[in-house]
């Protein structure tokens, strides 16, 4: 069977028949040969793909070569033209620094002098000037005699009551309760301090502090308090210059002065308040709440609102004498 169908396809076939040699015969010869060049981009010139020689392809093909060199020579000529149109734009003429002129300086301006005709510093002088913009070295030696490395700060709250630095203060608790706070697992006891803090020359604070046991939480409102200090006004006699009234949340409290040999009558929170903060003639009294750290910040309230006769006399521009005339 094979046999057969090649005699028949070599009978079909005359010896005399031209075989094609061109794979796409019916194409124009100039787009089999050379393909249009393709452009990429304005700023580039135009791109001829390489391709196989026109002699493989078809034998008459050498008759063409002169027209594709013309088409070559006419591109290269519009190549030309594009540069010779880009000479002819107008271009800035280059500026001499020969004809600039700079500003002139201001009167009375000197020039610094050069970096290697500045007098000589030492390490010690270097050393000061950077200590004194960005702080101590990182090694830990300073110019400046406080190096921090060598000062170790411990908050007193962490210390023991023994161990805190002695000073003029001195502290009275004014309440210890028991608190709850209730959480998903249940309740958390602990325990909240009322301490007042004061050195009996007119100054006096009150704290407030939590902890889970009642000697840190006493340590923790003696703290409060020492960072809350504020000033009473006293008189020669040791009471107030005058009356005041001061309200907080829903506590009243109301302070007046007394002769001397009265004493401090009041009652709470307000008596620890006045006798901490040195007064020692004075009346107080609570309108409203008992609560003990309502009245208490209350009384510093009131104290605060005072103001000496000095300070008065100050204002109005006129001495002190003539207050009582």
């Amino acid at each position: 069977m094979a046999a057969t169908a090649t005699a028949m396809a070599t009978a079909t076939i005359s010896p005399t028949t031209p075989i094609p040699t061109a794979p796409f015969p019916s194409l124009p010869l100039g787009f089999r040969l050379r393909p249009q060049s393709l452009l990429l981009s304005a700023s580039r010139r135009l791109l001829l793909l390489p391709v196989p020689k026109a002699s493989s392809w078809d034998e008459s093909a050498p008759e063409e070569d002169g027209d594709a060199e013309e088409s070559e020579e006419s591109a290269a000529a519009a190549g030309d033209e594009d540069d010779d149109e880009e000479d002819e734009k107008p271009r800035p003429e280059p500026v001499s620094s020969a004809e600039f002129q700079f500003a002139a300086p201001p009167e009375g301006y000197v020039e610094p002098a050069a970096f290697d005709e500045l007098p000589p510093e030492s390490p010690e002088d270097v050393a000061a000037a950077y200590e004194s913009l960005y702080g101590p070295a990182f090694s830990g030696e300073t110019v400046l005699g406080n190096n921090v490395f060598e000062v170790k700060v411990v908050d007193p709250i962490d210390m023991d009551r023994e161990q805190r630095p002695n000073d003029d203060f001195s502290e009275r608790v004014v309440q210890v309760n028991r608190v709850t706070k209730v959480v998903k697992g249940g309740r958390q006891l602990s325990y909240r301090a009322i301490v007042v803090v004061g050195d009996m020359k007119g100054h006096v604070g009150v704290g407030v502090g939590k902890a889970k046991e009642v000697t840190e939480a006493i340590t923790k409102a003696a703290m409060n308090g020492r960072r809350n200090l504020v000033t009473v006004p006293l008189t020669k006699y040791c009471t107030f210059p005058h009356r005041a009234d001061a309200d907080f949340g829903a506590a009243r409290v109301m302070l007046r002065p007394a002769c001397p040999g009265s004493g401090v009558i009041a009652g709470g929170a307000v008596r620890v308040v006045l006798e901490m903060a040195g007064v020692e003639n004075a009346l107080g009294k609570q309108l409203r709440s008992k609560n003990p750290l309502n009245n208490a910040r209350a009384t510093i309230k009131a104290t605060q609102m005072m103001r000496q006769f000095k300070d008065i006399a100050e204002e109005r521009g006129i001495p002190m004498e003539e207050l009582w005339k």
